[in-house]
């Protein structure tokens, strides 16, 4: 006899405790593909470009050279604040293999793995509005023209 309250079967079964061995294994659910897109304007057609890390001053040039500096606040570019590959969730804070750690993110270093971060711009996408109209953004024109006769 079991020493179970009720018969029917349920969660004490046996059959059903291994079926998380069974079950094959897919691997991490997130592989963070580097370049993937993922976040805000996921498909949205934008423009890459390269930004300052402290001010988002809009850099022309790609090549950033090791002494290069932000012209709006000064900040150095060639920083790790400033790298496609910085993480703070990754060893020594950096996606790239590492024999030590970068003590300053924000002040210019000498890594040869330096990459300028892209930065997708949604504002360049946006339609222009005609003259004359009032922006469908304007909380309240878009609220008075609810209530329009």
């Amino acid at each position: 006899m079991s020493d179970r309250k009720y018969r029917h079967s349920g969660y004490q079964d046996d059959d059903d405790r291994d079926r998380d061995a069974r079950r094959p294994s897919t691997g991490p659910r997130f592989q963070g593909l580097e370049g993937a897109p993922r976040g805000r304007g996921v498909g949205v057609p934008a423009e890459a470009t390269f930004k300052c890390a402290r001010c988002g001053t809009e850099i022309k040039d790609p090549q950033i050279a090791k002494d290069t500096n932000c012209p709006s606040c000064g900040s150095a570019l060639h920083s790790c604040s400033n790298c496609t590959f910085f993480n703070t969730g990754s060893r020594f804070e950096c996606r790239k293999p590492l024999d030590a750690r970068v003590e300053s993110k924000t002040k210019a270093n000498q890594c040869d793995l330096f990459e300028p971060k892209s930065v997708r711009n949604l504002k360049s996408t946006r339609p222009k509005m005609e003259e004359g109209t009032s922006s469908p953004t304007d909380a309240r024109s878009a609220f008075d023209a609810l209530f329009k006769k």
